[in-house]
């Protein structure tokens, strides 16, 4: 096959639903104080901030009535600091009068029945926090209910078990007169898990880095008492020198995976994968009419997760501002902050819109930019993939922007998304003479890029029905490859001699399968009928499926023999023949990349891997 063909192709993709359900209201505009509200000693308003991303923040206001009568209708009083200030809102009428600000529910949440809460949120700018708190003019804490005092502060939390990347903390019982029901632990002020115990370990820290840890009680009346004394506490290791901590450890999620696949973000957490990573590309936003779009709104940013889906195992509820895959990925970052999200646009399928793009470089940065830093979700993506397949080449279509096209796309989006932000590529992998690693100047966009994914993977595959069979992601060349230059080894290293650093070069592993049927042939270069049949698609089957339906250990009752060739792994099982990278074909291969001083590696996708995940536990041990 003359053109190489890329398994980044968003399928499975489900409906797209309808948009944000909360109702954005425009700031109403400063007008002189309000009446206080007639005091009611039966609600609580809990201030949190949801997000923050420098030049703004997210804010969010939870009115819960505690009494045991119907509120027919609720205002939030409180005061910001000078500088701090809502710029936008939802879910409530805000208005200010200098540092004071009052926010009166909206015509159909005013009514809250004994025990039910409703929330609000606003964008702000600013780095104040609210004070002087009321709830239909009785303090916000409810500490005027007779009969039901907050709960105390609990113990400061004493740090024991430090290790590079976690912390156990352990506290003393606050009390309360109704009883306590959970705590909250607070990390650098942020509220990172929920607990009914005296004892927590945060995991997924990053090496050398200060943290502070408070605990906040939470009593049967969801009432909380006052923080604790502040524990300090710098994690192991670290440093500012090459090494461990500066290796790239990537995994694409895909949109479309919580569909069919049934695959989402806790995933990552349960499989022990968020631990063993450092970066995410979030896949895909779509190319169009010039500009980065959404791909899949519902899947994105609306899918409510119901609590043994969601990381932090908290349910979504219908009125908050952000749901879907955005915010399970806010709450993995919460969890495991040393993590990094990109969002990646194009794809396979939907790279035909790079073309008409490129044609104006500053204005597709400008709304890329505007779309990966919405005050809604900015504080979940720390920079940009662009993923085009291919500059001045053909892939599912061909483009003819010229050669200079890729180096000035990443131009434009390092001056707009700046130093702060990460801005990659996912790249050909084609070194055949005259392919599509010559077709553009990688080299002249290197200054502007952390690095590039090099799509070292589907050299090979069923397109090509009839054969011959061969490994789809060789590591280097063998006798009898049918296409020359179409392996990771030579890949790399012509990207090396066109003057692409070896440190912004990451090596693509599949975490799949490419496959044939009819094959009688043992060894690579047999001939077949047609793609071997997969759980998705024909001619493509996940790790996890293969390595039992199709070892390459050997220990299938109907293989007729298996082994590597050029890095990788094949097996023949019955008539279908398979080739696929197993945990010790990745080491191996993770091996090879420290040796060429690449800058770590990369993987498609990690719906592939098993539960437990054995491939990206076979990245991360193989790259230390």
């Amino acid at each position: 096959m003359s053109t190489q063909a890329s398994v980044h192709q968003p399928r499975f993709r489900s409906r797209v639903a309808a948009g944000l359900t909360a109702l954005l209201l425009p700031l109403a505009a400063m007008v002189g104080l309000a009446t206080p509200a007639e005091a009611a000693e039966s609600a609580t308003a809990t201030y949190t901030k949801v997000s923050d991303w420098g030049s703004g923040f997210e804010g969010k206001w939870t009115v819960k009535n505690t009494g045991t009568t119907t509120l027919s209708a609720w205002t939030v009083e409180w005061d910001f600091p000078a500088g701090t200030a809502v710029t936008s809102a939802w879910d409530a009428t805000v208005t200010s009068s200098g540092t004071h600000w009052t926010a009166k529910n909206v015509g159909w949440n005013g009514t809250l029945a004994p025990g039910a809460t409703v929330s609000f949120g606003f964008n702000g700018t600013g780095g104040g926090s609210p004070s002087g708190c009321k709830i239909n003019g009785a303090s916000c804490d409810g500490g005027s209910q007779p009969g039901d005092a907050r709960p105390s502060a609990p113990g400061t939390p004493v740090a024991s078990d430090i290790t590079n990347t976690s912390v156990k903390l352990t506290w003393t019982a606050a009390t309360d007169d109704k009883g306590v029901k959970n705590y909250d632990v607070l990390r650098d002020g942020a509220k990172v898990a929920t607990v009914t115990g005296l004892t927590w370990t945060n995991t997924g820290l990053t090496a050398g880095t200060d943290y502070t840890y408070t605990v906040q009680a939470r009593d049967t009346a969801d009432q909380t008492g006052p923080v604790s004394g502040a524990a300090s506490v710098r994690t192991t290791g670290g440093g500012t020198g090459p090494g461990p901590s500066s290796t790239v450890k990537l995994g694409y999620f895909t949109n479309w995976g919580v569909y069919g696949r049934n695959y989402h973000v806790k995933n990552l957490v349960t499989s022990g994968s968020a631990s063993k990573i450092t970066h995410i590309n979030y896949a895909f936003g779509n190319v169009q009419g010039g500009k980065c779009t959404i791909g899949d709104a519902y899947a994105d940013y609306d899918k409510a997760y119901t609590a043994d889906q969601s990381v932090d195992g908290k349910a979504d509820t219908w009125d908050q501002p952000l749901r879907g895959n955005f915010n399970q990925l806010r709450k993995l970052k919460a969890q495991y902050p040393h993590i990094k999200v990109l969002w990646s646009f194009g794809g396979w399928t939907w790279s035909g819109g790079f073309g008409q793009a490129v044609q104006n470089p500053a204005a597709f940065a400008q709304s890329c930019y505007d779309l990966v830093e919405d005050p809604r979700w900015a504080d979940v993506f720390d920079g940009i993939d662009l993923d085009w397949e291919y500059p001045n080449a053909c892939g599912l279509s061909c483009d003819t922007s010229g050669p200079a096209s890729f180096k000035n796309m990443m131009q434009a989006m390092r001056a707009k998304f700046g130093t702060k932000n990460l801005v990659t590529a996912a790249v050909t992998a084609d070194a055949s003479a005259g392919g599509k690693i010559d077709a553009a100047d990688y080299a002249g966009a290197a200054p502007y890029m952390d690095w590039f994914n090099v799509m070292t993977y589907d050299f090979f595959g069923a397109w090509a029905a009839k054969g011959p069979t061969a490994p789809h992601s060789p590591l280097t060349s063998y006798p009898g490859i049918p296409q020359a230059g179409f392996n990771s080894a030579e890949a790399i290293a012509k990207f090396k001699a066109k003057g692409v650093p070896a440190a912004k070069l990451l090596l693509g592993i599949g975490f799949y399968g490419r496959g044939w049927t009819g094959v009688t042939q043992k060894e690579p270069g047999g001939t077949a009928t047609g793609p071997a049949q997969g759980t998705y698609e024909q001619g493509i089957e996940d790790y996890k499926v293969l390595k039992n339906s199709c070892p390459a250990g050997g220990t299938s009752q109907t293989e007729s023999g298996g082994g590597t060739v050029a890095g990788t792994a094949y097996a023949h099982c019955g008539t279908n023949w398979w080739s696929y990278d197993t945990p010790a074909t990745v080491t191996s291969k993770m091996g090879w990349a420290k040796n060429q001083g690449l800058g770590g590696a990369f993987f498609w996708e990690f719906s592939g891997d098993t539960s437990n995940g054995e491939l990206v536990s076979a990245i991360n041990s193989g790259l230390r």
